[in-house]
């Protein structure tokens, strides 16, 4: 019993520490978890919330270009510069096309849109380096890069995919050269690093076969492990770094908030209205285990809020939506376990042994529900980008924390009324 108490009590305060630290931070000399209000070094900011820079860039087409191929070539200045944002950790920024030589780009968070075009930059810069970091070419002496499907040679096994590079004339002997100090080279160290700003595009390693004249001619095949779409990629990725024009800066600006200032603070009071009721009703309807769900529910936004804070998500509506939606999960894993304890106590089963069979048996249909959800928050991550990537990670880390809660948090405090001695059927809702 007594153990029982002091279990209950430190679980408790583990909840009102994480609510605080939630609230205001914690700064423990090596451990800093800064407040979730916090807008430099907590949660980002969607530009819907809080506003940002919106910049215009306009391609500037050099005498005898095609103009067939502008628009494949903006579709390529649009991957490159999402790509760019992302990893800078802007997943909530948006890069549109406007027009035919145009390209708008807002971030948010970032107010001076001068800082904003320094931390965008305008090109990517490709570059193919030696093991020792050399830059060998840059993306000016590539002409193109295609992928491709068919046998490669007549002792290949069979027909692959891989991805074709086409060099300027004046690129040809450099790479010669290159490839075969590269094949040379002791194991580890006869490779060539395709590399995008400092993103390691792929590192195609040079056969000893070609360790007395290198790789001749004005293309050249690399070959691996690709499917269709890694080597379609990869080839993109190329392209991204060798654009045929320059971009110009033609317009920039401070953008405020697109749902006004007072988006956020309306946001949350609405979501505190929101989860009182849901834990009144959860009350009402489960009597003590709706009170254990209620403390559960505070435990899982405390921690959420934490980890969500320590991950510096960018946060937008979409953002928010996967918020909501993974405390619509959670709630709802608790009334699964808890109709399935009303169900045992029914049998006629002790309170103890129906909390234990109540969630045994709601396992599977929350855990089913629960990954198929989580699939689908990490397909979008990986796949998507902007504000789909934001929905995809407040989705997929709620979804995680919420089966935690409803699955340890709540067993353990249910179990602990028990110990409690308090074991009327009709406080757990039968």
């Amino acid at each position: 019993m007594k153990k029982s108490i002091i279990s209950f009590i430190a679980v408790l305060l583990v909840i009102v520490i994480l609510c605080l630290t939630a609230a205001f931070g914690l700064n423990l000399g090596p451990v800093s978890i800064p407040s979730v209000l916090d807008e430099e070094n907590g949660i980002r900011r969607g530009l819907d919330l809080v506003g940002g820079s919106s910049i215009t860039f306009e391609a500037v087409l050099p005498d005898g270009y095609q103009s067939e191929n502008l628009s494949s070539d903006m579709a390529s200045v649009q991957a490159m510069m999402t790509k760019r944002l992302d990893a800078l950790g802007y997943t909530e920024a948006t890069v549109t096309l406007s027009g035919d030589k145009r390209i708008v780009i807002e971030i948010p968070a970032i107010n001076d849109p001068e800082e904003a075009v320094k931390v965008l930059g305008a090109t990517a810069q490709l570059t193919f380096e030696d093991a020792d970091g050399n830059v060998i070419l840059t993306g000016s002496d590539i002409v193109k890069a295609q992928a491709g499907y068919g046998q490669l040679s007549q002792t290949s096994l069979g027909s692959q995919h891989y991805v074709e590079v086409t060099f300027a004339e004046d690129a040809v002997e450099k790479w010669t050269e290159a490839t075969k100090k590269a094949a040379n080279a002791e194991s580890g160290k006869n490779i060539i690093s395709i590399r995008l700003d400092d993103s390691v595009l792929s590192e195609p390693g040079v056969g000893s076969e070609y360790a007395e004249t290198g790789i001749t001619g004005d293309t050249c095949v690399i070959s691996g492990s690709f499917d269709a779409d890694s080597a379609k990629l990869l080839a993109e990725q190329i392209n991204i770094g060798q654009l045929p024009f320059t971009l110009n800066q033609v317009q920039m600006s401070a953008v405020g908030p697109q749902l006004g200032e007072k988006a956020l603070s309306t946001s949350l009071i609405a979501g505190g209205i929101g989860v009182l009721l849901v834990m009144l009703f959860m009350i009402f309807m489960y009597k003590l285990p709706g009170l254990v769900a209620a403390i559960a529910l505070c435990f899982y936004i405390a921690l959420e809020a934490v980890v969500l804070t320590l991950a510096h998500v960018n946060l937008s509506l979409p953002g928010i939506a996967g918020i909501i939606l993974s405390i619509g999960m959670a709630v709802d894993a608790n009334v699964i376990i808890f109709e399935r304890i009303k169900e045992e106590l029914k049998n006629g089963k002790t309170i103890r042994s129906s909390i234990d069979s109540g969630f045994s048996r709601a396992f599977t249909a929350i855990f089913d529900s629960n990954i198929t959800t989580l699939i689908a928050a990490v397909v979008l991550y990986f796949f998507g980008s902007g504000t789909v990537v934001g929905f995809a990670m407040t989705l997929g880390i709620g979804v995680v924390i919420s089966m935690f809660t409803a699955l340890t948090v709540t067993h353990f405090l249910l179990n602990r009324l028990v110990d409690f001695k308090i074991r009327n059927p009709k406080l757990y809702g039968a």
